[in-house]
Parts: structure tokens; sequence; C-alpha cells
């Protein structure tokens, strides 16, 4: 009972602080959302594709790690990024220790995750998870946010998962989709989910309404994968539509979507249908790559500034619009609050 208390109360604060203004948490405290300035939604600072049975923090060095991404990050921080979340979830390289030491180095704010990937085929979902319960899953999660990750006392900021690109979901994607329902429910953490295509998106808003979430909680994560129309629907729930692989250095290997022009030409349309205002974007960058010499082929985290923001402009979007989708949207999305389903 005492626990549960204390829980409450802390969700109090996270919720009603600053006068009532919104909250999000990063790896170093509670801030208000208005101080997130320009964000970057989806970015990584390193990933460990071992598998859930054999990752850990053994399996890297974090002043080898911190020293590897300094200077991408410094080098963002030089565009004027403030905030960055690390969407890397556990078993998949998560480390809230070396996005701390990021933050306190540069001053940029970073957000860690809560959650499981489900994506290729649950090698990154460890054993206890597939054969838990969903309210043993949401638990779990809540305790992280509570008591933070790992014994660090670091809290994540948004709540991570990840689905097949299927249009029927599986019992163990929906089981992931249901537990971040129910954590979103009793922390106001957002819900990002690696989704890709339309079928699998619409398929999580449709479990989120049925289980009491507003889609306005729901971030579709690689969104560049769907279509308009998926685009159109999933806005008009509410639900948050995240393109995130905005690349410059496309090759003819590459998907239509990492593309400076695919980017500004599907903006545009999204701007005539007036829904720029549940947009994200960001480069899926970074990726000190655990077990590769010197954490391979980092990449930075400035396409957007260096190419995709030049050719909005010269395409007639305006600085307000630029805002919105890079300080304005970001703040909105990942605001701590409990966004139920209004029927």
């Amino acid at each position: 009972m005492i626990n549960t208390l204390r829980f409450g109360f802390f969700l109090f604060l996270c919720l009603t602080a600053d006068h009532g203004g919104a909250q999000v948490m990063t790896v170093t405290g509670q801030i208000p959302a208005r101080k997130m300035g320009m964000t970057l939604i989806h970015e990584h600072v390193m990933v460990d594709w071992i598998g859930a049975d054999s990752t850990g923090y053994h399996r890297w060095d974090k002043q080898e790690v911190f020293s590897r991404a300094l200077p991408f990050i410094k080098e963002a921080q030089q565009y004027g990024i403030k905030t960055i979340l690390d969407c890397t979830p556990a078993y998949l390289g998560r480390d809230p220790e070396v996005l701390k030491m990021l933050s306190k180095a540069t001053g940029v704010q970073f957000l860690t995750n809560t959650g499981f990937y489900g994506s290729g085929r649950n090698k990154f979902v460890p054993d206890h998870a597939l054969k838990a319960s969903v309210e043993t899953l949401a638990k779990e999660w809540m305790e992280e946010f509570r008591m933070g990750i790992d014994g660090t006392g670091i809290k994540p900021g948004f709540i991570k998962i990840s689905v097949e690109a299927q249009d029927t979901l599986s019992e163990t994607h929906r089981k992931l989709v249901e537990a971040a329902a129910l954590t979103h429910l009793k922390t106001g953490l957002s819900i990002v989910s690696h989704t890709g295509e339309d079928a699998p998106a619409l398929s999580q808003i449709k479990i989120l309404r049925d289980m009491g979430v507003s889609p306005e909680a729901f971030v579709w994560t690689h969104a560049q994968n769907g279509t308009m129309e998926g685009y159109l629907a999933a806005s008009a729930e509410g639900a948050w539509i995240s393109l995130d692989n905005v690349n410059s250095e496309s090759t003819a290997e590459a998907s239509a979507s990492d593309n400076i022009d695919w980017y500004v030409g599907i903006l545009t349309l999204l701007k005539k249908e007036n829904r720029l205002n549940k947009i994200l974007i960001s480069h899926d960058s970074g990726w000190f790559n655990v077990g590769v010499p010197d954490g391979g082929a980092y990449k930075g985290y400035t396409d957007i500034f260096t190419d995709l923001l030049p050719a909005l402009r010269k395409n007639g979007f305006t600085q307000k619009e630029i805002n919105g989708l890079l300080i304005e949207n970001p703040k909105k999305a990942y605001a701590l609050q409990i966004r139920k389903n209004k029927q």
C-alpha cells in the first residue's frame, strides 16, 4: 500500500509539476516539455544485435561508447539540437548510464525508454516476457518508471515496442501492445512502436482504443514504409506519424523513402492535407555497433539540417512549419500525459 501511494504521488508530481505544465522525463530527471527545444525523436547511440539471450552490459565498454558518440552529439548540438530520444530498447543495447554521461558532457537532453522489441521474430524479447502475462509485463515496465532502470535510478521517458510488419499481429506482439496500453494508463508515457506498414499500425490503434487509450498516445514509427492513405487514417484518429529515416546518402539499392526528395514530396502532400501538426521526423542514425571494431560506421545526426530543411524551404515551407516538426510536435507527442480514449 505504501509503495502504491508513493508511486501515485510520484506520478502526480510528473503530471502536474511546473504549475500544471506538461513534463517529460529525461535521463537526468524531469523537465518541463517546453524546455525540450529542437528535438530528434528517433536516434540511437548504440545497438547490440546479438539477441536477448546473450546481450548485457558486459558486452561493451561504456567509456568507449561515450567517446565514439560524443563528437556526433556535439555536431548535432551545433545545429541547435537540445533533446534526443534514444530509441534503443532493452535487450538491444539500451544503456541509460551512457546517455547520462553524454548528457552531462554536452548539455543535450536524452530520453531513454522501457518496453520490449518484438520485430526480428522475437529475437530481442527475453524468454520470461514471452511467457509472461500482459499484466506482468506492464508491471515490469511501470517498475522501471517508478524506480529506475537496472538500479541506476534513471527513469524512462517513453515506451518503445516493436511489432512485425504483418496484417495480423501475433499473440506475442498483441501482448506487447496491450502491456504498453496498461503502462500508459498508469504512467502517461507515450507508446512508440516500430511498425512500418499501414495494417499493423491501424491494428495497434484499434487495440489501444479498445483498452481505453487514445491514439494520441501512439507514435507510428517507421511510417515512411506506410502510405498516404494510412497516414490520413491514423492521424485522423489522433496518432503521430513518425517519418524517421531522413538520409542524404541514398544509393540505388536504398528504398524510395531513404531519400531527401521523397521526404520533401510526402511532407508537401501532408501539408496540403493540413496534417503537419501530427508529423514527426528524425534520422534513425548513430549506432555504435557492439561487437564491431570501434563500433562500426557511426552515422551522424545532421542530414535533416544540411539537406532536408534547405530543400523544404525551397519548396515553400515556413520557419513556423519547420519549428512545428522539430519543436512543437515533439513536446506534444512525448509529454507525460495520460491520454484516455473518448467514447
